[in-house]
């Protein structure tokens, strides 16, 4: 693989289930990271090129300040790979409480709005730059009783297809990908008695995004991608 290396990646999320795959796959292609989730250590990842950044994306003020982090120590972001979110689920949209539905919105598309707006003019002022989110299948193809995760997972696509169309004479891509439930152990605890062999592999996601990053993924921009694996 072609090395990567003084490329910079910013991966929120990166202490989760799919986290801990994308961080790893990026640190191998010669990227430097920077890891952020809340409670993250920098011991997370035994890498020389791995920086932790504890933090929440819980208001554009606090995206904002992450970002600058990241600027002031790195000078720029090369990458940005958005792997907050959250599920929840099992009731009726008649049924959904308000708490429900603000959770499943605030988790899913305002961590992105936030971060989108915090790194957006820092690519625009460097000429360039890769934006990937992680959406869900459920975004396409919703099912009964996800309906504020599937809500806030569709709006999430609209609205890196919209930072695609916004962008695209400015050197930024921006995708999302759709992921069938995937292989954590969340997932395995949440759902003991499923058929684990249908589901995605974190490290598949991992490597699209890595694609998705050099130079072969440049022209992709604006793309929802489906990942479902064998559960297709």
């Amino acid at each position: 693989m072609t090395n990567l290396t003084n490329k910079i990646a910013l991966v929120t999320g990166a202490s989760g289930g799919l986290g801990t795959h994308v961080t790893k796959a990026l640190l191998d292609a010669g990227f430097t990271v920077v890891g952020l989730a809340p409670r993250i250590q920098q011991s997370a990842f035994d890498h020389p090129s791995f920086v932790a950044l504890p933090a929440s994306l819980t208001s554009l003020d606090t995206a904002k300040k992450a970002v600058a982090t990241v600027i002031a120590r790195s000078g720029r972001i090369d990458v940005l790979a958005h792997l907050i979110g959250g599920f929840a689920g099992g009731q009726t949209v008649a049924e959904t409480d308000d708490a429900t539905w603000q959770r499943m919105f605030d988790a899913n598309l305002n961590s992105t709005f936030h971060i989108l707006r915090a790194v957006i003019p820092e690519m625009q002022k460097a000429g360039g730059g890769r934006i990937v989110a992680i959406g869900s299948r459920a975004a396409e193809d919703p099912g009964p009783k996800v309906g504020a995760y599937s809500a806030s997972k569709a709006a999430l696509v609209s609205l890196m297809k919209t930072v695609a169309l916004e962008n695209k004479n400015a050197g930024i891509t921006a995708n999302v990908i759709l992921p069938g439930t995937m292989d954590t152990p969340a997932n395995r605890k949440d759902m003991p008695g499923a058929d684990v062999s249908q589901w995605v592999q974190p490290s598949s996601v991992a490597s699209l995004i890595v694609w998705l990053a050099s130079e072969a993924g440049k022209d992709v921009t604006g793309a929802a991608i489906p990942v479902y694996g064998r559960g297709l």
